[in-house]
This record gives structure tokens, C-alpha cells and sequence, in this order.
């Protein structure tokens, strides 16, 4: 069911939101997310309601903002996107900053931003005050299919093994002369990747051939799934 320590994006706590039960976290992420999504695009009052919760909710966590606002550079594609939809945009102009750009682009890029920025701010809440096995008993308890509870237990699992193979790939790469910022050794690092890829391929084989010779019959024992 884990490892039995926390992941890289908990953060250890004992407010009311970390001792929520998991299910119930979860469920209450998905109510709110298709609150989001269904937003209007110019309803920028009900926006500001709903960042407003979960900042609240954020504050009840005692999470500090210092801690999620770094992790949430995942989200810099889709914010580059939405920096773009002006700019490639059809339909009547307007000018911002002396730059003129699509005005339905304008308003498309500003909801898809925000509805962005919300998302990724609440999922990253529910990472920092859940921890990985608690989160895949609560999807247990929402009747998630148990092979994909087992996909995403070994996932965690095995996130610091392929991570800590990538960090020794890489080192060898640099010892090597390569530079993997370079856009001249970016097909050494593709080779690199794919080769990764095909060891954590072989890895997962050789764990699934341990289970099934110790008898593994499609669900982990049940001292596990308590």
C-alpha cells in the first residue's frame, strides 16, 4: 500500500484538513473542481469566491503558501498556453498594454489561467496533507478499481527507484561531456530517456513475476489493504 514514509509532496501536519479522511478529501476536490470547471468564463466575481475558499482551506491546513506556490511550476505549460490564446485568437480586437489581441482569446486565456492556477493549487493542497497510502484507501473506499489502486500504489512505490535512476543516468551523461540543456545533446538524452524507459519496463516485469511466484492472484493480501 506505500513505502511507508511520506512523498515529496506531503507536508506534515496535524490540522483538521490532514485528519480529514482521504475519501472524503478527495470527494470534495472533485465536487469543487466541476464547480470550477462549470464556472463561467466572465464570472469573474464567482472566481474570486472560489479562490477564496480554498485559500481558506489552505490556511486551515497550515500549509504554509511559501511551500505550494514553488510546486506549482508544473502548471508553467498550460500558462504559456494561455499567454498565447490571445495572440492566435479570432474574432473583434482590443488593445492591452499597446498590444492588440483577441478579445475572445483574451477572455478564453484569462478563465483558462485561473481555472488553471485553482486547480493545480487545490490538487497540490490535497497532496501536501495527504499521505500516499491514506489517499489510495480513501480510492478503496470510493469503489475505484482495485487494479488501478494497485497501478498507483506501485507508481509510488517505485517513483524514488526510476527518479534515483534518471539522477545516476544524468551524472553519467555529465561525466561524459553531455550537457542535457543543450540542444546538441538532446538526442543523447532522448536515447537516454528511451533507454530508462525500457528499464523500468523490465523492472516492472521482473516484480510482476516475483508476486505471481509468491501468489499474486490480482489483489495484494489483505493485511496490506488494511
Amino acid at each position: 500500500m506505500g513505502a511507508g514514509h511520506g512523498h515529496r509532496l506531503h507536508f506534515h501536519g496535524h490540522s483538521p484538513v490532514h485528519r480529514a479522511p482521504a475519501h472524503l478529501k478527495v470527494l470534495g476536490l472533485l465536487a469543487f473542481m466541476l464547480v470550477v470547471v462549470a464556472t463561467p468564463r466572465e464570472a469573474y466575481a464567482v472566481f474570486a469566491v472560489e479562490a477564496a475558499v480554498l485559500l481558506a482551506v489552505v490556511l486551515l491546513s497550515r500549509v504554509p503558501l511559501t511551500y505550494l506556490l514553488p510546486r506549482m511550476v508544473i502548471e508553467v505549460p498550460f500558462a504559456v498556453f494561455a499567454l498565447l490564446v490571445p495572440f492566435i485568437s479570432h474574432g473583434p480586437r482590443t488593445e492591452v498594454l499597446g498590444v492588440s489581441v483577441s478579445e475572445p482569446g483574451l477572455v478564453a486565456g484569462v478563465a483558462l489561467l485561473v481555472k488553471g492556477s485553482i486547480g493545480v493549487l487545490a490538487a497540490l493542497t490535497l497532496a501536501a496533507t495527504t499521505e500516499p497510502q491514506d489517499l489510495l484507501r480513501g480510492l478503496q473506499r470510493l469503489r475505484v478499481p482495485d487494479l488501478v489502486v494497485q497501478i498507483m500504489g506501485f507508481m509510488i512505490r517505485y517513483l524514488d527507484v526510476v527518479t534515483a535512476e534518471l539522477g545516476r543516468m544524468m551524472t553519467a551523461l555529465r561525466s561524459r561531456g553531455c550537457d542535457p540543456r543543450s540542444p546538441r545533446h538532446w538526442p543523447v538524452l532522448a536515447r537516454s530517456l528511451g533507454a530508462l524507459f525500457i528499464r523500468s519496463y523490465e523492472r516492472g516485469e521482473r516484480v510482476h513475476l516475483a508476486m505471481l511466484s509468491r501468489g499474486y492472484d490480482g489483489a495484494l493480501p489483505q493485511a496490506e489493504r488494511r
